[in-house]
């Protein structure tokens, strides 16, 4: 036999041979577990902000101080508070409502970014399959817990324990559905992930909207919170089939293949020649997530509020769901549009068009409008999510099989960090602002300004995750 003969039956790059090993039923299971497992992290990443409000002023009015905000609560819902002269408990409530919503948002942010780096190390140590199971199982179980809670300190440990769950699902599915499929179906597969956390919340919305049209006693409101966190508790199911019938990632496998015991994925992804790439990650992962947790999410405080003063309990699932239906449409086209208009020039114009967008919202119209509102609110959940249809198709692109989750990971998740410490530093410019939610979220937006001038200092990927693995390992 020649020589080289013997290198081909199990390669250690990872090229295509091995990806014949799964069948198109067996990729099939990968894409569809992969899908609702961030399906479902959608949904869990949406309760928060969907009932922040009523889970806030539910707990407060049960302290043994809670007299002024049941008193507040009660002047909020029997008369006109947007008149000249404004009620102070009231007003002081909502800025209390303000600021632990930037609270919750930034424990989120912080878990899932912790929970990016940990689980994403363990899906590059133990298999993505392993590590996107229990990633499941985690968010599901503490999510749960968290409808316990009796203060809202509690409900942020909580909610940040649970988020690393969610953090961990991302990098883990990415990698294992570009892995389990040929390259040429990476664009639609990256829409595919993309689309699936904004069906979980465009879902969550529609569930809450109808479940409190069953009965006044199952709306979402400060005395009826709890149910909607037990909810989530339903992707139990699906973690535990993830870790008994998902095959695992052949390209992974391969990559172990006679090979010594992997190095630390995480100090290879920290130090040239991928640190640039790491560096460059970061810089596009948190233009989005700071877009989107930082700014946009302030519509649904602010259709909350508005929709306690003109009696219309709905407006605020009515607004999540209207902004998840477009952001569905936009993230699913991201891989698409990212390979017709090219990786970087799509990014540059969905970063100017939420710009745009984003201002109009906020600084031109109200929640009042009623659908004057929810159609430009559903035109920005498309343009703004498009980045979540194209990060999944080029975060893969930066980094080698060896290292894939972790680095996918470590890119995103750190710009949770950083749109953590921002949100959480928005707690007391809630306050400057007399919690005026609009303001807040017009001057957050500029954030995509910095996304038009990050995307002209990154380098152009391999496009191939063949090509990238190639060089390594000859």
């Amino acid at each position: 036999m020649h020589p080289s003969a013997r290198k081909q039956p199990i390669p250690m790059s990872g090229v295509l041979p091995e990806t014949r090993l799964l069948t198109s039923r067996k990729r099939f299971v990968v894409l569809a577990a992969a899908f609702l497992g961030w399906m479902f992290a959608g949904w869990e990443m949406s309760l928060l902000p969907l009932a922040a409000r009523s889970v806030t002023i539910g707990m407060l009015q049960d302290a043994p101080d809670g007299d002024w905000i049941r008193s507040a609560r009660s002047r909020l819902l029997s008369s006109d508070v947007s008149e000249s002269e404004p009620d102070p408990d009231v007003t002081r409530l909502n800025r209390i409502v303000g600021e632990w919503f930037a609270r919750y948002i930034a424990a989120f942010l912080f878990g899932a970014a912790a929970g990016g780096w940990v689980f994403g190390w363990l899906g590059d140590r133990s298999g993505r399959v392993r590590a996107m199971g229990l990633s499941i199982l985690w968010y599901s179980v503490f999510t749960g817990l968290s409808s316990l809670v009796t203060t809202p300190m509690q409900m942020c440990v909580l909610r940040f324990t649970a988020c690393m769950g969610i953090g961990g699902m991302w990098p883990c599915g990415v990698a294992l559905v570009s892995e389990a499929w040929p390259d040429v179906s990476r664009p639609t597969l990256a829409g595919l992930i993309g689309t699936s956390a904004n069906v979980g919340i465009a879902l969550l919305g529609i569930v809450v909207r109808q479940i409190g049209s069953i009965s006044p006693d199952w709306e979402l409101t400060p005395d009826s919170w709890r149910w909607l966190m037990v909810l989530g508790t339903l992707p139990v199911v699906l973690g535990i089939g993830v870790l008994l019938r998902v095959p695992e990632s052949p390209r992974w496998l391969a990559d172990r293949h006679g090979a010594p015991a992997p190095g630390a994925p995480l100090a290879e992804v920290l130090r040239p020649p991928l640190l640039k790439a790491t560096l460059s990650g970061i810089a596009l992962g948190t233009v989005p997530l700071l877009g989107a947790w930082g700014s946009q999410k302030w519509i649904l405080p602010w259709a909350g509020q508005v929709g306690a003063e003109i009696g219309q309990a709905s407006l605020k699932a009515d607004t999540q769901t209207w902004w998840a239906v477009g952001a569905v449409i936009g993230s699913l086209a991201g891989g698409w549009l990212a390979t017709l208009l090219g990786r970087r020039t799509t990014y540059f114009l969905v970063s100017l068009l939420s710009l745009l967008l984003a201002q109009a919202v906020f600084a031109w119209l109200t929640p009042r409008d009623g659908l004057l509102f929810l159609i430009p609110v559903f035109v920005l959940g498309l343009v703004a999510t498009v980045y979540f249809g194209w990060l999944p198709l080029f975060l893969p692109e930066l980094f080698p099989t060896r290292v894939r989750t972790t680095g996918s990971g470590v890119s995103f998740n750190t710009g949770r960090i950083v749109s953590a410490a921002v949100v959480l530093s928005i707690s007391g410019f809630v306050a400057a602002m007399n919690s005026d939610y609009a303001r807040i979220g017009s001057v957050t937006s500029w954030i995509y300004a910095a996304g038009m001038i990050v995307i002209l200092f990154v380098p152009r990927t391999a496009e191939s995750l063949e090509e990238l693995d190639q060089p390594r390992e000859t």
